[in-house]
């Protein structure tokens, strides 16, 4: 079980990782600054994905980065 809960944490964070740099780079592409307070601060960051953050799939992005990250770390605490 320990390599299934591994190789699931991996999974979902990868997925995790990019959807935060999707949102990255459209918050640097919006305003260099935007970009630089959403790398330093992800409560600014969680801001943009929700108020700023303008994609075709914007929900589905956000669900990955957010649940992606929860779920990666859930897998992780159960692979140990």
């Amino acid at each position: 079980m320990h390599i299934i809960f591994t190789f699931l944490a991996v999974v979902t964070l990868l997925g995790c990782v990019v959807a935060h740099i999707i949102i990255l780079i459209d918050a640097f592409k919006d305003e260099v600054w935007k970009g630089f307070v959403g790398l330093f601060c992800s409560l600014y960051l969680l801001y943009y994905a929700f108020i700023e953050f303008d994609h075709d799939k914007k929900w589905l992005i956000v669900a990955l980065w957010l649940g992606g990250g929860t779920l990666g770390a859930i897998f992780r605490m159960l692979a140990h």
